[in-house]
């Protein structure tokens, strides 16, 4: 059974940093796309990043790029999204996601990565 768990959210101040984790099982994170969705209270539940499953690239929506970074741990097979330089907005519930797909990730929508965590809250505020 694929399993995702989120870890690491919280309530921090503009600026700061926060280091979100994605403990997966039940499958091997290599052999997946991975994603960062966030979904902000009455807004669409939004990519932030996400890894190739074929050739394991990552990308970032804009809004992120340069402050927020994702890692995976092969060994222990999790991903973290380490997000420096919060901003107000980048309040969210964040989740990580995972499903085979051939195509560049980015080209997905949310609701076509079928595995999903419970989300974890960030909370920033100014």
């Amino acid at each position: 059974e694929v399993q995702l768990v989120e870890s690491g959210g919280g309530s921090v101040q503009a600026g700061a940093s926060l280091r979100l984790s994605c403990a997966a099982s039940g499958f091997s994170i290599g052999a997946y796309a991975i994603g960062w969705f966030r979904q902000a209270p009455g807004k669409e539940r939004e990519r932030v990043s996400c890894i190739n499953e074929s050739d394991r690239k990552i990308s970032y929506i804009d809004s992120v790029k340069g402050r927020f970074t994702v890692s995976v741990d092969s060994a222990k097979n999790m991903v973290y999204l380490q997000m420096n330089s919060l901003k107000p907005e980048d309040t969210a519930v964040y989740f990580c996601a995972a499903e085979r797909l051939a195509l560049t990730c980015s080209l997905y929508r949310a609701d076509e990565f079928g595995n999903w965590g419970q989300g974890t809250q960030v909370t920033v505020s100014s």
